[in-house]
């Protein structure tokens, strides 16, 4: 998310605005700085791959398919084709790598290859200290940028970002449109399970089986919404009915694992 000026009754107020906007860096343990990039220094090679990079006849016959096979970024590119030199694969976790100093271009979000609709996604994430992420869903590339047309599901540090956060910034948030039910997050450094349903315009978010947001696309109270908030100008937020998943490069570290997706 990126800094955007709102009226105060909107629910809206200021914060920082998607993919790439002056993003701050984290405090991280065991890190090595090269070339203005922070990364982690290997901590540990005991990732379980195989539940990565494989799945249960279980999840087969339940239809469930992997969106990361934990050795590559096969199935991903760069929002616009943009390069993806972010964006790393390490012991089966992707891994964005972040950056105090490098706003370049070559910075950018990753989205899928294939487009969906009506879907069931979950995702493994682990966020750095003061960082700013987000996963977004039904993305085109009409726009600049991914967040002018898919909902985000919102993932930041709550605790230490920062700047002040208003509730509808805070993780498990629809992103400047629903704040979060419950507060679900894990501390920073631990893993954390996402859930994302999308069915007919029928949305929940859900963080560590909690439920976190629920909300119906296109509905007259959504579209009251969208017109009284940050999105009142962004003509083709949330209108796609289908399209892309992204993974949101804030500039800040953050790791993905275990992404698969269920179409309904």
């Amino acid at each position: 998310m990126k800094k955007f000026l709102v009226p105060a009754l909107s629910v809206m107020a200021a914060t920082v605005m998607s993919c790439g906007g002056g993003a701050t860096k984290e405090a991280k343990d065991s890190t090595a700085v090269k070339d203005s990039v922070i990364t982690a220094a290997p901590s540990s090679t005991a990732v379980d791959t195989a539940a990565i990079t494989s799945l249960s006849d279980a999840d087969k016959a339940a239809g469930w398919q992997l969106l990361f096979n934990g050795t590559s970024k096969d199935g991903w590119r760069g929002f616009k084709n943009k390069p993806t030199e972010p964006w790393v694969v390490e012991n089966g976790v992707l891994h964005c790598l972040g950056s105090t100093t490098d706003k370049s271009d070559k910075r950018g979000d990753l989205i899928t290859d294939k487009e969906y609709e009506n879907f069931e996604l979950t995702a493994d994430w682990k966020l750095a200290a003061k960082g700013n992420s987000g996963i977004l869903y039904m993305v085109t590339e009409e726009f600049d940028a991914p967040y002018l047309s898919g909902p985000e599901y919102q993932i930041i540090d709550d605790n230490n970002f920062p700047e002040k956060l208003e509730d509808w910034q805070k993780t498990g948030a629809n992103y400047a449109m629903n704040p979060p039910l419950v507060a679900a997050s894990n501390p920073i450094g631990q893993w954390n399970t996402t859930k994302i349903i999308v069915n007919k315009g029928h949305v929940e978010h859900w963080l560590n089986g909690q439920k976190t947001a629920e909300y119906d696309l296109w509905t007259d109270e959504w579209k009251k919404h969208k017109a009284e908030g940050k999105w009142k100008d962004a003509k083709g937020y949330g209108m796609s009915k289908k399209g892309h998943i992204t993974l949101q490069d804030h500039g800040s570290e953050i790791w993905f694992k275990n992404i698969k997706i269920k179409e309904i």
